[in-house]
């Protein structure tokens, strides 16, 4: 290990806002900032009825600048001359099509307002047929099964599926793409100037997981599955990678441009780009056989294990196992639930739109104190029902919910799924529905938690991360209690960014491995919750119910939806 005094940067891109941490290599945080998407935040260029989820890159760059600048310019000059490495992580899947350059296409004036020509956010839902299209083929078409490694069904929220319905909608994106990249490859290609998209490095854990990359097939699907997949993909597998990298590996130094621009030196390195969840859980001190579950919006469930253990052990319906895509030397395995934090906001959306309205057409109050008031509902109203809910002694009010309002990522993906509720009466009131929305995200990451074990796949505990984890005790209680597991939270606020701080470190030859760099900027851990006895058994009956539901309704809309195909 090279001197103490060395720094490095993480940047963490989530769903609503981008942050960067600097940290030293013992892991003292030295200076944090957060930027929120600005167009985003507006609701441009998504469509939630249809689930349609664009993000313009324009917001990305914004938010690197910004952040960037902040964090540098709360330390000393001193301090910024310390800075080696830079290493990003992204949601994902979250391609965009870009030219030769790599320019995403949105960059470009005539597609600068066009939803197609710019980042599809991992939650854009608009491919499921696509999807469904590509399992389909991958096991009839008598070649090799492509989704093997990935859980045996492809998803609406992955690279090809995203790729190949944009491309069948937009004719002008269709004649204007050369290549596609994931937003985590192209903000490394971008902080170190590239110029040519033949010459980014592909991230590991991004190819591994999302597109169908991996070391028995020789890459990427053949260009024989895929032209018989639609004749639209002919030409397009020489246009994007053969080779991927892992995150411990420098994607290339910081461009002049950038480094002028931050004022940072010119021999930083920007490590190969991962997904947040990937570097999170590396964040959080994952071990072996310990489920690292990154708990905002949606959640990513993460497991390590070492490649002599898992072997040829491939477990159905979960997000992909892929060498290297975690920590590099183990097989990373990957499964999460699309809609956990999600979930709660509807509910308070919900409840708050009609009120919002009301107090907005009010003779009675000033613009100002419709305003303030506003917010002060939007920021109380889940603490309020949050307090209600844990209140309530008894564990089954009656009331049974699916967490399946974005559809269900793992176990066994189908984003045609729908929420439900069950067991309303007229006693039924917001509290008691709340409650029954949090453990239905509960019995969803249950489902997970069983899905390994069934796969022959230990869990020996559980490691909570992000906003959820840190900021509601009555959340991880119910989760404990439904898991009947101890859950311990990683100390850290940025997690994800810490994490990513860890791989820029390595990159940057500061550790000889991301093990050691984990040993020694790692935050610990902070609170435990322990299952309560008295309630697990209660939760266990509770959890059958939910399972029934879940079939009940599952049947009911693949019903549905081949009557619908079949009158097409």
């Amino acid at each position: 290990m090279k001197s103490e005094n060395e720094c490095v940067i993480g940047i963490d891109y989530g769903t609503d806002s981008v942050r960067s941490v600097l940290v030293d290599i013992e892991g003292n945080q030295l200076a944090e900032s957060v930027h929120h998407y600005s167009r985003w935040k507006k609701g441009l260029y998504c469509d939630s009825a249809a689930n349609q989820f664009r993000q313009h890159p324009l917001d990305y760059l914004e938010g690197l600048e910004n952040t960037l600048k902040e964090v540098l310019s709360s330390v000393s000059d001193e301090v910024v001359g310390r800075v080696k490495g830079i290493a990003v992580d992204t949601t994902g899947s979250t391609p965009v099509a870009v030219d030769r350059s790599g320019t995403p296409l949105a960059l470009k004036d005539n597609f600068a307002e066009n939803p197609n020509a710019m980042f599809i956010l991992w939650k854009d839902h608009t491919a499921v047929q696509e999807a469904e299209e590509i399992t389909e083929l991958a096991k009839t078409w008598g070649g090799q099964d492509y989704t093997k490694y990935v859980g045996g069904i492809y998803s609406s929220e992955w690279f090809w599926a995203k790729m190949l319905h944009t491309l069948r909608k937009d004719e002008t994106i269709r004649d204007a793409a050369y290549s596609w990249v994931e937003l985590c490859d192209w903000i490394p290609y971008e902080l170190t100037g590239e110029t040519d998209v033949h010459k980014m490095k592909r991230s590991r854990c991004a190819a591994g997981h999302k597109a169908l990359w991996h070391e028995e097939f020789d890459g990427l699907p053949s260009e024989e599955f895929l032209t018989k997949l639609d004749p639209l993909l002919a030409g397009v597998l020489e246009r994007l990678f053969e080779k991927t990298f892992t995150s411990d590996e420098p994607a290339g130094t910081i461009s002049k441009e950038w480094a002028e621009k931050l004022g940072l030196p010119e021999d930083v390195v920007i490590a190969v780009g991962a997904f947040d969840a990937h570097m999170g859980a590396v964040g959080g001190e994952i071990e072996p056989y310990f489920l690292s579950k990154v708990m905002g919006t949606s959640t990513c469930d993460i497991l390590v294990a070492p490649y002599e253990d898992v072997q040829d052990n491939l477990v159905q319906g979960i997000c992909g196992q892929v060498d290297g895509s975690v920590i590099p030397g183990m097989v990373g395995l990957e499964a999460g639930q699309s809609a956990f934090g999600d979930v709660y906001a509807w509910f308070r959306d919900l409840i708050l739109d009609p009120f919002k309205e009301l107090i907005s057409q009010s003779d009675l109050l000033s613009d100002e104190q419709k305003q303030s008031l506003i917010k002060e509902a939007e920021n109380k109203l889940l603490p309020v029902l949050t307090e209600k809910a844990s209140n309530i002694e008894t564990v089954d009010t009656g009331i049974v919910a699916l967490d399946w309002l974005n559809g269900r990522r793992t176990p066994d993906a189908n984003q045609l799924l729908k929420g439900t509720i069950e067991g309303l009466d007229l006693g039924s009131d917001a509290a008691k529905v709340f409650k029954a929305l949090v453990e239905a995200t509960c019995f969803g990451a249950k489902a997970i938690v069983e899905r390994f074990r069934d796969e022959d796949i230990r869990i020996e505990g559980i490691i909570g991360l992000g906003g959820v984890a840190k900021k509601s005790p009555f959340v991880m209680q119910t989760l404990a209690n439904i898991l009947d597991m101890p859950i311990k939270i990683a100390k850290s606020d940025q997690v994800c960014a810490r994490g990513a701080a860890m791989f820029a470190a390595t990159a940057a030859g500061s550790f000889e491995s991301v093990s050691k760099a984990k040993e020694s900027m790692g935050n610990g851990f902070g609170e435990v919750y322990e299952p309560e006895p008295d309630k697990v058994q209660a939760y266990e009956d509770l959890y059958q119910r939910y399972l029934s539901l879940g079939n009940f309704i599952e049947n009911r809309i693949e019903k549905q939806y081949k009557q619908e195909k079949i009158s097409q």
